[in-house]
């Protein structure tokens, strides 16, 4: 509904147009408008008073209610099917009473308003063209449509778990599978590679304990016998079928399998005599293992004909492999004794080499002594003679001292050192000597094998060395570096740990270095040689 200014007949007329400014008054001397005038009137309907010609509004100017006490009348009520008209905008060339400049705000003001009402009207439209039973179709509709999608999202989950499930369920299959067949090839698997061998060999341990080699040997030689006579014709070493026929013939049959089996059982002796001739004490597990795979691989070929090699031969077989296997050990520690024992009586030798000189010197200078103590009595000088005696006095002791040494094997020094460059902190060398001067043995241990020379921690002399030093190896068993050859002396201790022993063993200890000096190793490192602490006493 618009509507449009409508002055009363006692003011003047405005102009084509024009309408009441916000905060517009009328001029006192135009006297009050009659009661009850409508200073607003539907634009369809004619004024009151001719020569109106305001234009109509679709609501009244800002402030005009107000100031004259005039309200438009309440719009009607717009309809759902009622078609909304374009906003009509204002003129805003308006010039009366100067007022142009207010009057182009306001009417920019009233024409924003007016097209923010057509925008809401033209939704309120849209949205109540349909019906409410349009909008419960369109909602059933859309509900089914999102029951049909979770359905369908559920199935496709379903489907998805199920082959996830047997996907799972064929991995675990292959897996298992895959596990069998590799239980079954390491089974047939024999360790060939003499490093790993070595590594997990440990200790030899002798499978049939023999004296010596001489005895390994004599025994080897009875099996052997045994052997030879079980490879004679029914002698025992294969067995096969007897109902075997060939082409209808028994006697055929028998010497097809007869001509199999020493195929089949020589194949067997080729490989048993290989990994005899090729034996090393630490494969005799693998080497039996492989003989036992060889039995097991030939009883597979000669299924048809029932030939297999027979348990008593195969046993012989393994035991050659075990009596070899304890003949080269023994042979080899029998060498290494050897080795020690010549070298012991070397140092024996050396030794003896040395108290001989050293009585001989002895000897001589007493002999020398005795002359000038017989030229001083001749003089009558007392003094000097005194001082003679003495001198023969020391010489007598030293030679009681070289005599007692060379009649008592077992006397002699036992000596603790260590190789810090060579062998680190954490290992000494506890032997034994019986030179006259044990640094001479220490020299020698201080050769070309190692980079750099020995530390002394500590020099004993004791009547019983040889017991000694067999007392610290049995205390320090269970450190020995070497725990196959009990001859190599070295331990994984320190020098404080064998001190401790060294006095419970040997009694007091006249001097005892803890810190090794490493002159050479600390020098080639760049290192200060440590203050060691005052020997312990």
């Amino acid at each position: 509904m618009f509507y449009r200014y409508n002055p009363p007949p006692n003011w003047p007329t405005p102009p084509q147009g024009w309408t009441p400014p916000s905060g517009w008054a009328p001029d006192p001397a135009w006297g009050p408008a009659p009661a009850g005038w409508q200073f607003w009137v539907p634009a369809s309907q004619e004024p009151a008073p001719p020569g109106d010609t305001a234009a109509p509004r679709t609501t009244p100017p800002y402030g005009s209610a107000a100031d004259h006490g005039v309200h438009p009348p309440a719009a009607a009520p717009l309809s759902p099917h009622t078609s909304v008209a374009a906003p009509r905008h204002v003129d805003t060339e308006i010039g009366l009473f100067g007022a142009r400049g207010k009057a182009r705000e306001l009417a920019r003001e009233v024409n924003r308003l007016a097209d923010e009402n057509a925008a809401l009207r033209a939704d309120l439209d849209r949205l109540g063209a349909l019906d409410v039973v349009e909008l419960e179709r369109r909602k059933r509709h859309l509900t089914e449509e999102i029951e049909s999608a979770r359905a369908a999202w559920e199935s496709e989950r379903q489907r998805a778990d199920r082959e996830h499930q047997a996907q799972h369920a064929r991995a675990v299959g292959e897996l298992n599978a895959v596990a069998s067949q590799l239980a079954a090839l390491q089974q047939q698997l024999v360790v060939t590679e003499d490093l790993l061998i070595l590594q997990e060999a440990g200790v030899y341990e002798y499978t049939h304990p023999l004296d010596d080699s001489v005895a390994y040997k004599s025994e080897l030689a009875e099996l052997k016998e045994q052997t030879k006579a079980m490879n004679r014709k029914g002698g025992g070493a294969v067995q096969a079928t007897t109902a075997f026929t060939m082409n209808g013939s028994a006697a055929e049959g028998r010497k097809v399998v007869d001509e199999f089996s020493k195929l089949l059982l020589r194949a067997y002796n080729n490989e048993a005599d290989n990994l005899v001739r090729g034996m090393k004490p630490y494969k005799l597990g693998t080497s039996k293992d492989r003989l036992d795979k060889s039995r097991a691989t030939i009883e597979k070929l000669g299924r048809s004909m029932d030939i297999r090699i027979s348990a008593p031969y195969h046993w012989l077989r393994m035991r050659e492999l075990e009596l070899t296997a304890d003949h080269l050990n023994k042979v080899a520690e029998e060498k290494e004794r050897d080795r020690e024992e010549k070298a012991r009586l070397r140092e024996e030798k050396r030794a003896q080499a040395e108290l001989e000189r050293e009585r001989a010197r002895l000897d001589k200078e007493r002999h020398h002594y005795e002359n000038a103590l017989a030229a001083l009595r001749a003089k009558g000088d007392t003094e000097g003679v005194a001082r003679m005696e003495a001198q023969l006095d020391d010489i007598a002791q030293a030679i009681d001292n070289v005599d007692y040494r060379a009649a008592n094997a077992r006397a002699g020094y036992v000596y603790v050192i260590s190789n810090l460059g060579s062998f680190g902190e954490q290992v000494v060398k506890v032997g034994m000597t019986r030179r006259l001067d044990p640094m001479d043995r220490v020299r020698e241990l201080s050769d070309a094998s190692v980079p750099f020379n020995f530390d002394v921690h500590a020099i004993h002399f004791s009547d019983d060395a040889v017991g000694v030093e067999a007392e610290m190896h049995r205390r320090l068993a269970d450190k020995r570096v070497n725990r196959v050859n009990q001859r190599r002396e070295f331990f994984y201790a320190t020098p404080a740990e064998v001190r401790v022993l060294l006095s419970e063993v040997a009694g007091d200890i006249l001097e005892y270095n803890e810190v090794p000096e490493a002159l050479e190793y600390r020098q080639s490192r760049g290192e200060a040689a440590p203050e060691a602490p005052a020997p312990r006493r």
